[in-house]
């Protein structure tokens, strides 16, 4: 195998494609990036067995041939050679690539491509094109819910799925560790209507997030009941689903609260971010709200360094209570509020709160509170 390309062009496609390798294999062949020469250039393919990332370079094909060369390497030496040199990658049998650019040379061992794995996709039930920022939104304004507990793997991700609205179908994609709910919905892309309820892997989500920011326009998105496939550019990313059933999230929706209280975003994540200075990562930064009529109290006590009070005007014209969250969770949830208010609805101090934007309804959040 002998090719010639771009600099540029390599680094940014190994860029997309290494992030898949673990740094530790069972199987050292994982470590790898599978390079297949051919005509219409140089092929990348990497895979961790959960997820497989695609990517053609343009190159000249002197030589066309396959072979496999440590992943992160790679990327660290092609990463530190001359912006905008040409390099060339040449194999003579399968044990060693050169790598040259300029002065530079480069050896690298190779493993024998017959054993890379190849993640089958199989039949796709269902397909559509989503537009890049509304693919975003939904990722962005969930993926900070999703819990990292291994034994609840089915919480492992978010569960994308559409449902029937007051204005047609739409798609909604709803997190939740427990302690926190993020539900955000769209407009259903053609093509996804009666799509099975999924559930997307964490990792699989990030490197979307990631690949996003290359693309213009659309992203096409295929998809069964066990494997998602994107289309972002020129860039193919495979993926397995998380298999299990999501929870009833409905159920843990509050219905019922009628406690209303409107507070600047701002203001009051500013506010949150300050007292919470002083928080106990033991006492689990806690932060209590204390609301009475046109105001709201922030406070934190903790017995080691002392205690920390800020007063706000809010809109709450009921009867005062007290209610403590997590001042993370709280700080998360409000950073997810794109209006300039947030308005809670409480029902009391043991409830969930329901979070959503002023006279917005396409998102909404629930958080946990927690004894103070």
């Amino acid at each position: 195998m002998k090719v010639t390309l771009e600099r540029n062009h390599l680094l940014k496609s190994l860029g997309h494609v290494h992030r898949v390798v673990e740094r530790r294999n069972t199987y050292p062949i994982l470590a790898n990036v599978l390079m297949s020469a051919t005509g219409d250039g140089l092929d990348l393919r990497a895979t961790d067995l959960d997820i497989e990332v695609t990517e053609t370079v343009p190159a000249m094909t002197g030589t066309p041939g396959t072979t496999t060369v440590p992943a992160h390497t790679l990327y660290e030496i092609v990463r530190k050679l001359s912006d905008g040199a040409d390099v060339v990658l040449e194999t003579d049998g399968n044990d060693q690539m050169l790598i040259s650019s300029g002065r530079s040379r480069f050896h690298l061992a190779c493993l024998n491509p017959d054993g890379f794995p190849d993640l089958k996709s199989g039949a796709f039930t269902h397909n559509f094109s989503i537009k890049v920022e509304m693919l975003k939104d939904l990722i962005e304004r969930t993926q900070f819910a999703i819990s990292n507990e291994e034994t609840r793997y089915y919480l492992n991700g978010i569960f994308v799925h559409t449902v029937d609205g007051p204005d047609g179908v739409v798609m909604r994609a709803v997190a939740t560790d427990g302690h926190r709910l993020a539900r955000v919905e769209a407009e259903a892309p053609q093509g996804s209507a009666g799509m099975p309820g999924i559930i997307i892997p964490r990792k699989t989500v990030a490197e979307v997030l990631k690949l996003l920011d290359g693309v213009e326009d659309e992203v096409k998105v295929e998809l069964s009941d066990t494997k998602i496939r994107f289309t972002l550019g020129g860039v193919i990313l495979l993926s397995k689903l998380i298999e299990g059933s999501f929870p009833d999230y409905e159920r843990v929706t509050p219905k019922n609260n009628d406690k209303a209280l409107v507070v600047d975003r701002d203001s009051l994540a500013r506010a949150v971010d300050r007292v919470s200075t002083i928080a106990s990562e033991r006492g689990g930064k806690a932060v209590k709200l204390a609301l009475t009529p046109g105001q709201l109290e922030l406070s934190v006590t903790n017995p080691d360094h002392g205690t920390a009070n800020e007063e706000l005007a809010v809109e709450f014209d009921l009867e005062g209570f007290e209610i403590g969250f997590n001042a993370r969770y709280l700080l998360e949830i409000i950073a997810q509020i794109r209006t300039e208010s947030a308005t809670f609805m409480f029902n009391d101090a043991g409830s969930p709160t329901l979070v959503r934007e002023d006279g917005e309804t396409k998102a909404l959040f629930v958080l946990m509170p927690m004894r103070v």
